[in-house]
Parts: structure tokens; C-alpha cells; sequence
């Protein structure tokens, strides 16, 4: 869980970040982008809406898919498809990391496996590529125990 010290500082990055891109940032940009700051999870655009809307009841769903379009194409945001028939997004991370998706519930774990890694790449070396970029996406169910 993040401090309000950190979520401040991921809030004040993503502003940031759409202002270098050269985004005129509207009252309706900055809440949708400090929605985005504060998700822990990976919301849709409906999800996102809702809290927009919390904060901003004028921000219509229109609006916020303009928005997740915009920072996505700026590279802002990240789109991810996990299998459930709607895009979700997470704001784009300087460092890597892969996905585990909980079929049953939904939940989406980010987590980081340097043997995985070492073996992404190992595998590109072997077929005569340098890997320069993947994704990795798990689909899972809880064990019995």
C-alpha cells in the first residue's frame, strides 16, 4: 500500500508527464490522471468513470475514453486485454513486470521473476534475437488445498 507521500509524488509524475508530452491539461484530464494515479488495481474505463465521477460529477464516460485513448497513444498508459472482454490500464511503468490473472475473481498480481526473465531471454539468444521488449501474462485459478 502506497503512503500519501508516495501516491502525491505518482500523482505529481503522471501531471507531469502529460505536460511534457505537450497535453493541455484540463480540470477533467488532472482528475481522470489522479484516478489512474491512485488505482492499485488495473481498472476499466467504466471503473475508471465511476471514480472520475466521484470526484467530478461533469466528467462524462465519453470524456474519459478520449482521455485513456489520448494517454495511451502519448505512452502514458498502458492497455492491457485479460481475457474479460474489456481493456484495462495501468499507468506505464519504467520497470518491468509481468501479470498473474485470477480467473475466478478477476484480481490481477504483478510480480517480477528474474528466472523468467533470464529464460525470456535466454530463449530470444537461442533463435538468434536480442529480446528488446515482451509481456507475460498468466491465467490461473486458486488450488485446492
Amino acid at each position: 500500500m502506497l503512503n500519501s507521500v508516495a501516491r502525491s509524488r505518482r500523482v505529481d509524475r503522471l501531471e507531469k508527464l502529460c505536460i511534457e508530452k505537450g497535453m493541455r491539461m484540463t480540470e477533467q484530464r488532472r482528475v481522470i490522471a489522479r484516478v489512474l494515479s491512485m488505482a492499485s488495481d488495473h481498472p476499466d474505463v467504466e471503473e475508471l468513470h465511476r471514480r472520475a465521477h466521484a470526484v467530478d460529477p461533469h466528467i462524462s464516460i465519453a470524456t474519459v475514453y478520449r482521455t485513456v485513448r489520448l494517454f495511451e497513444e502519448s505512452g502514458i498508459l498502458t492497455r492491457h486485454d485479460f481475457r474479460d472482454g474489456r481493456s484495462r490500464y495501468e499507468e506505464a511503468s519504467e520497470t518491468h513486470h509481468d501479470h498473474l490473472i485470477d480467473m475466478k475473481s478477476g484480481a490481477v498480481m504483478e510480480f517480477v521473476d528474474p528466472e523468467i526473465e533470464a529464460l525470456q531471454k535466454a530463449i530470444a539468444e537461442r533463435l538468434g534475437y536480442r529480446l528488446v521488449d515482451h509481456r507475460l501474462e498468466l491465467y490461473g485459478v486458486p488450488r485446492d488445498d
